[in-house]
């Protein structure tokens, strides 16, 4: 799908969020990827094959 050089990660890539912003709609908090990764802003993703990745957002610790 990327037609940038040098080609930007694959969906599989573990790097997979380095890939350019085609689609971006902040209000609603998500970018589409020219991987065709849906990337959420609470750093969630979902995959073109339709996987679900968790949110990876660091969890604050009371003190």
């Amino acid at each position: 799908m990327c037609q940038h050089r040098p080609d930007c990660p694959t969906a599989e890539s573990e790097d997979r969020e380095a890939a350019v912003p085609v689609a971006c709609h902040p209000e609603q908090g998500w970018s589409l990827l020219c991987n065709g990764v849906v990337l959420f802003e609470d750093t969630g993703e979902l995959l073109p094959d339709g996987r679900v990745i968790g949110p990876r957002r660091p969890v604050a610790h009371a003190a």
